[in-house]
């Protein structure tokens, strides 16, 4: 199946899914700083907004199209999207469809759940580097990582890009991080993907 990203031409839809967004949930309003939060909705405009624009300063190329919608970025968006908050054992806020689909959790069992449970007790080592990176440098590509679903199915995420979420404040939320293809683990060669924006 193949699917369009507005205003970034085709994309295989079905292979792309996205890990970790940290919020940070103790932070309260900062005078003069409109940067939201946790989301209040699966299509919280401003927490779409944190997304993009943290991801366009650190990264330095767009996640979505100007035109994409915080809507677009929940239902259709080609890859996936998850959150979680920036507590010492974080706990998701967000995820898109694509990753619900990929984690096999819906959107009430996703909210709230720890994050470290998405990947197995003897790959926490390697997630947390790639956290500790994330928070030292702002941004890392070319991660791979092992995770799993909730039936248990192991998968691979592949070609991570991760980032910090920062309010226009300058008030570090937490991180962000996307990726565009997984493969099942017990397979050698990743399901094909975007190659990027």
């Amino acid at each position: 199946m193949r699917a369009t990203v507005p205003g970034l031409g085709r994309r295989n839809r079905c292979l792309r899914s996205a890990v970790l967004v940290g919020v940070d949930s103790t932070l309260g309003p900062v005078p003069g700083d409109s940067g939201s939060r946790l989301p209040s909705s699966a299509e919280d405009p401003d927490f779409f907004r944190l997304l993009v624009d943290s991801h366009q300063r650190f990264v330095g190329a767009p996640l979505v199209d100007p035109a994409a919608t915080a809507r677009w970025l929940y239902e259709d968006a080609p890859f996936g999207l998850l959150a979680h908050d920036a507590d010492a054992d974080p706990r998701f806020v967000y995820a898109n469809r694509t990753a619900q689909r990929c984690f096999e959790y819906g959107w009430d069992e996703f909210t709230g759940l720890r994050s470290r449970l998405s990947a197995e007790p003897d790959r926490q080592e390697d997630r947390n580097r790639l956290l500790a990176e994330v928070r030292e440098h702002q941004f890392s590509t070319g991660y791979r990582g092992l995770r799993i679903a909730r039936s248990g199915r192991r998968f691979w995420i592949e070609d991570v890009t991760m980032w910090n979420l920062v309010s226009v404040g300058g008030v570090r939320i937490g991180q962000a991080a996307v990726f565009y293809r997984y493969s099942d683990a017990s397979t050698t060669r990743p399901e094909v993907g975007r190659t990027a924006f």
